[in-house]
């Protein structure tokens, strides 16, 4: 089954690629309903003026943000053989606070609800940084 630490970085990508999944099903859906031709949103400004319904690709953006920092811990532990069950436990938690997150983003989007996610995934993310550094030191 390999190390512990693969499945969470496993589960972060699955989730972005469901919001990708998301973000494609939500953009086409509303070019086709509106009849917006590809070309007339060529650029991110041109997207932004013409697509109304952009949580889904907002949320994806996001995805390239504070989980590149987890991706990076996780190959980190996993190249200085850290097998730390403290840091398991908080890659879980990390992806299943930006699961949530992403869940608030692409669907009812309450900006308090959302924030939550994201500062509680952000403590979580530095905490599994300092045990890997409490680790790699110790």
């Amino acid at each position: 089954m390999g190390n512990p630490l693969f499945w969470p970085m496993i589960a972060m990508a699955g989730l972005t690629f469901l919001v990708w999944l998301r973000m494609f099903q939500t953009r086409v859906g509303e070019m086709k309903r509106r009849r917006i031709h590809p070309q007339s949103v060529a650029q991110s400004a041109q997207m932004a003026q013409l697509v109304e319904d952009s949580r889904a690709a907002d949320n994806f953006r996001n995805l390239f943000e504070l989980p590149v920092l987890f991706y990076a811990a996780m190959l980190l532990c996993l190249q200085a053989g850290i097998d730390s069950v403290a840091i398991l436990v908080l890659a879980w938690a990390f992806v299943a606070l930006r699961a949530l997150h992403s869940y608030i983003h692409c669907t009812y989007n309450r900006v308090m609800d959302r924030f939550k996610a994201y500062v509680l995934s952000g403590f979580v993310l530095w905490a599994i940084w300092g045990l890997l550094v409490w680790n790699w030191l110790g």
